[in-house]
């Protein structure tokens, strides 16, 4: 039995990544490949607690302290991680370190060597290099922005989320340069669910 692989379905808020993770899952198990997910900063007990804090816009930090939570996150979600890989069982992952270059380093303008130092020394050479990953792009805040307002949660709207448009421009050119520095597709979001479904499995070859 091989390893399973590892999967990263990335961009902004409302780009739809958790559909694609869903599709993607769907997907594997009619090919008959079991498959988990997991949505960073969430995916096992303890880091979903360090998402709860995460989320709280109410709590107020810096970037660094952002990429503190982040990495305890991925730390945990990814020794579970590890052990369903060993076992042949692939990982279909919605955000990966991407996120944080993209909204630390990009967003908040947290140096991006410290953010790498740091996702080094608490993952692995996998973790930083996925078998696949691809990043959905909108280029349209005003869409990204109608979409998250059609959320209809926005009592309290979350630390990222309820950033102004500055940041989430910002985060956005983030998302493209990682692209190109680190060769990843990016798949436009403004197709049909299944439009970019058919997209990702051309890539993943499955």
């Amino acid at each position: 039995m091989g390893r399973g692989k590892y999967i990263v379905i990335e961009g902004h808020d409302g780009t739809g990544k958790s559909t694609q993770v869903s599709l993607l899952r769907e997907k594997l198990a009619s090919r008959n490949i079991q498959s988990i997910e997991f949505h960073e900063p969430e995916g096992v007990p303890i880091a979903n607690e360090i998402r709860t804090i995460i989320k709280n816009g109410a709590l107020e930090r810096d970037g660094k302290t952002n990429l503190l939570l982040f990495t305890a996150a991925r730390h945990e979600i990814w020794r579970q991680a590890q052990q369903a890989l060993a076992q042949g069982i692939w990982i279909v992952a919605s955000r990966n370190y991407f996120s944080t270059l993209a909204y630390q380093g990009y967003g908040e303008n947290l140096d991006r060597d410290l953010i790498m130092r740091m996702t080094k020394e608490f993952t692995d050479e996998l973790y930083m290099h996925p078998d696949h990953a691809v990043i959905l792009s909108l280029g349209d805040e005003t869409e990204r922005s109608k979409r998250i307002q059609g959320r209809g949660d926005l009592n309290n709207p979350d630390t990222f989320e309820s950033r102004d448009a500055q940041f989430q421009i910002a985060v956005e050119k983030g998302y493209l340069a990682i692209a190109k520095q680190y060769e990843l597709p990016i798949i436009s979001a403004t197709q049909s669910k299944d439009a970019i479904a058919t997209q990702i499995y051309k890539l993943i070859q499955i």
